[in-house]
């Protein structure tokens, strides 16, 4: 069996070997022996005979893929056509979320990453940063801002799940949301058409308008998804709403500006009003799904993009007098709270 937790110099040589190991794992997830792999154990021999694969070959192969700790080896005898393989679980459905065709890290690749590469000392003593033209915070220009919108929907697959799970349940019938800094409207519209009775109005910068209006009409949502032009960090929030969303928004921006987008949160709420929070909250697993992200924006000292453990939120929100504040599961975890 393949032992956990490599040694820090066991680590780094995967490290140095990094575009070689993801040509593995893409090749077994094209050629169908993840498939094979994860109901496992499976034998070399019958994964060769299956694929039309070169015995000894194939064992070099998956050698490369039990050094990364994604499957596990049993081997009783010398025949190598006997060895018996099983992968760790999940790991078909990992690859394809990393590696597939939609997958994000193949769309941060289109980011302009190279202007830090190499250069990190001097990024590091502030000599160096992330050229405007290639990336700005907030993002200006219509490019910048089409093309970071889309990346934000091109994610929201695990809010989505979490907020079909639990939005019935937090979001009646007849309520009016807003969702603040929501982007091109992407989560607004399944938001509606899970709930015919809901209403949202996304509140973002003047020039998210045209997508959100692309968005409302290509899913056919004239009357129920609108637009407020704002900018949250010069303006109180708008008030007419019985729940404000904060979706990937607040870690973008340091502690206090977290907070005083709470506490305006809590004046634009009425009595009895719902706040909900959802982001990559601070595990393990997130933190590495952010590496791209925390290297990318050490040249961008105006976006913070910092993954919090989720106790700073609902201490947070206690402490503004919040009450019933809740932390309901999912693939991202959904903070709730009422306004008093």
């Amino acid at each position: 069996m393949s032992a956990p937790n490599p040694s820090p110099r066991a680590l780094l040589h995967l490290l140095f070997n990094g575009a070689r190991a993801v040509d593995v794992v893409d090749t077994a997830l094209r050629l169908g022996l993840l498939d094979a792999l994860e109901p496992g154990p499976v034998t070399l021999g019958v994964l060769c005979e299956r694929h039309g694969l070169v015995p000894g070959r194939l064992y070099k192969f998956l050698d490369c893929l039990e050094s990364l700790g994604l499957v596990r080896r049993e081997q009783s005898s010398d025949a190598l056509v006997e060895a018996r393989y099983s992968a760790v679980p999940g790991l078909r459905a990992a690859a394809e979320a990393v590696l597939g065709p939609r997958s994000l890290e193949r769309d941060r690749e289109t980011y302009g990453w190279r202007e830090l590469h190499g250069r990190l000392p001097e990024v590091l003593r502030g000599e160096r940063s992330m050229p405007v033209e290639a990336f700005d915070w907030p993002p200006r220009t219509p490019a910048q801002v089409a093309g970071f919108e889309a990346s934000m929907a091109a994610g929201l697959g695990p809010i989505l799940e979490t907020f079909r799970a639990h939005g019935p349940h937090l979001l009646e019938p007849g309520t009016r949301l807003l969702d603040v800094g929501g982007g091109d409207g992407t989560l607004a519209a399944h938001l509606l058409e899970w709930q015919p009775g809901l209403a949202v109005d996304v509140y973002n910068l003047p020039a998210c308008e045209p997508l959100v209006a692309r968005t409302r009409e290509s899913r056919g949502l004239a009357g129920r998804l609108g637009f407020v032009a704002g900018d949250f960090l010069r303006e109180p929030l708008p008030h007419g709403y019985r729940a404000l969303s904060f979706v990937r928004v607040l870690h973008d921006w340091p502690e206090d500006t977290a907070r005083a987008l709470l506490r305006a949160a809590l004046d634009a709420l009425p009595s009895g009003g719902r706040v909900l929070i959802c982001e990559e909250f601070r595990t393990p697993e997130r933190l590495a799904a952010q590496f791209f992200w925390s290297y990318f924006l050490m040249g961008v000292d105006s976006c913070v993009s910092r993954l919090r453990e989720v106790d700073f939120y609902t201490r947070a929100l206690a402490a503004l007098g919040f009450h019933d504040v809740r932390v309901l599961p999912g693939p991202f975890e959904l903070v709730t709270a009422l306004r008093p």
